[in-house]
């Protein structure tokens, strides 16, 4: 048998594997129980058909009222009551189920102290908040939002370097790795054999035997591609590994919530983040769906401390094991000239700009993710561009984005010409003709698939991170981000952003209207049952 169809054959299992474990097979399965039983409790309580008739009536009347009443995205309450209007007993039931369990207040209760454990390793320097009041108000609001509300500091005396792809970040990541003297910290929704992951694991294996601290963390749905005792794989070669959040065959919402960061620290002086996992495609060295347009951002200095930060939470929330002394992670601050010189580099307009590096919980009521984004299109002047490879978006913000290009403000979106998922680009293109009829220009990148996740407005701010635009990565997932501003990054984000368009076609009307019928109905019912997508 060939390498090829081993390959294809082992692909096929991951494939029935993961559709096992999925959201979706559970839900048909419920569905399919409930069906079953529903046909037997009509045979059975025929007599008492206007009894029912009222109760079930009457249950769903009370499961309306319940959530109207919570506090939460409309949107989402209202994905929630066609399932319940459509199969009324199984629907409540599933409803209370997955809304009203502990294991979320639990999560969230101990996040809270391990942010109070950490305040000071990131405080707030009311030096650096004044100054930022007096170059930019407006963003010195949203530095107030972020740290008053989630404890997020704006930070200056920090460099930041973009890279408009995957294959560009890759060698400088490589290049820190190796430098590392006393520790590495890498976070990272997916990982996958291969040449990026292969030539990462080698520099962790010789850092940890070096006596270097290496720390890996991984969500738990890498189990899904990887064996399911990885981490005691990577514990024989001393580096120290954990998977957030393990995937089990059990109904719980919070299998729902996945640890979706991208988070590299080294030595605690240099962080990278962005939309890039450690798997070949990311860097281009697999094909998969065409070209991978991707981005990143490395960060040196002091607002590298809220990404030790970051990690620190995250791998001590699913474990019994939790650290007590964080003070190792947190080097003395030197001042940037002092730093980069160490890295054989010089100081730049960059150390004199403004960086808040963000994390958004699931687990809590606060949408930070959103938040940003929608400080930014609110308060743009010029120009808002975003790049994302989902667009399921909540009225709030389709408000905002028709709103800022009703009022002269150059709204543009970058998606993908080649989608991963077909089922959710159907729903965003149910999107297109209100933004486009608002002035919004929406671009598809005819190359392949864009899984950049970020904004850029007026080159004076701008977002590189992991956060999408749809309700998995605003409400469900654990993400993070980092906000800078004036800086040059800012105006390299723009330049990647106009670069790109040149490989885009513009999508007008007309296009949208010669979309394929199955694609436009199939969008439309899902984009009912977008929020539990």
């Amino acid at each position: 048998m060939s390498v090829q169809t081993d390959n294809l054959i082992n692909t096929g299992k991951k494939g029935i594997k993961r559709l096992l474990f999925s959201r979706t097979a559970v839900i048909v399965l419920l569905l399919i129980v409930q069906f079953l039983v529903l046909l037997v409790l009509f045979g059975r309580l025929r007599r008492y058909l206007p009894y029912t008739y009222w109760g079930i009536t009457l249950l769903t009347l009370l499961s309306f009222i319940v959530i109207v009443n919570r506090k939460g995205n409309p949107a989402y309450k209202l994905a929630w009551m066609l399932p319940i209007l459509l199969f009324p007993v199984f629907g409540v039931l599933f409803y209370v189920f997955l809304e009203y369990q502990i294991t979320p207040k639990i999560i969230n209760r101990l996040l809270l102290n391990l942010d109070e454990e950490m305040k000071d390793y990131a405080g707030q320097d009311e030096a650096v908040r004044a100054r930022l009041r007096d170059t930019s108000p407006e963003t010195a609001n949203l530095a107030h939002y972020l740290y008053e509300n989630c404890h997020f500091p704006v930070y200056d005396n920090t460099q930041v370097r973009y890279y408009s792809c995957g294959e560009a970040m890759y060698g400088p990541l490589l290049e820190e790795l190796r430098r590392a003297q006393s520790f590495i910290f890498m976070e990272y929704f997916s990982f996958l054999d291969g040449k990026m992951w292969s030539s990462i694991l080698e520099i962790l294996k010789e850092k940890a035997a070096s006596g270097v601290e290496v720390r890996f963390l991984y969500d738990g749905t890498c189990s899904f591609s990887n064996p399911w005792h990885y981490a005691d794989t990577l514990e024989k070669y001393g580096i120290r590994c954990r998977a957030f959040n393990q995937i089990r065959p059990i109904l719980s919402t919070v299998q729902n919530n996945r640890d979706h960061r991208k988070i590299t620290v080294v030595d605690g002086y240099t962080a990278f983040t962005g939309g890039v996992n450690l798997e070949d495609a990311y860097i281009n060295a697999e094909p998969r769906y065409g070209y991978w347009k991707d981005n990143a951002v490395r960060l040196r200095g002091d607002a590298v401390r809220s990404f030790t930060c970051m990690f620190l939470q995250s791998w001590n929330l699913y474990t019994k094991k939790k650290d007590t002394d964080f003070s190792a992670y947190f080097p003395k601050p030197l001042p940037l000239g002092e730093l980069l010189s160490r890295f054989g580099e010089t100081e730049t307009r960059d150390g004199q700009g403004f960086v808040i590096p963000y994390a958004d919980s699931p687990m809590d009521s606060i949408h930070v993710g959103e938040s940003v984004y929608m400080d930014i299109i609110y308060n743009a002047k010029r120009y808002v561009h975003i790049s994302t490879p989902y667009l399921i978006l909540d009225n709030e913000m389709v408000t905002a984005l028709t709103y800022a290009a009703r009022r002269g403000v150059d709204v543009r979106i970058l998606m993908p010409g080649i989608p991963d998922k077909p089922y959710a680009f159907a729903v965003a293109k149910t999107f297109y003709p209100e933004l486009l009829e608002a002035g919004v220009r929406i671009f598809q990148f005819t190359p392949g698939f864009v899984h950049a996740k970020n904004f850029v407005s007026d080159d004076e701010k701008a977002v590189v991170g992991t956060i999408n635009m749809d309700y998995r990565s605003l409400y469900l997932h654990f993400e993070c981000a980092a906000f800078f501003s004036h800086m040059d990054a800012v105006l390299q984000v723009e330049q990647d952003f106009q670069e790109t368009l040149k490989s885009c076609v513009e999508i007008t009307p007309q296009l949208c209207r010669r979309e394929k019928l199955l694609t436009r109905i199939g969008g439309r019912l899902l984009r009912l049952v977008a929020p539990l997508m």
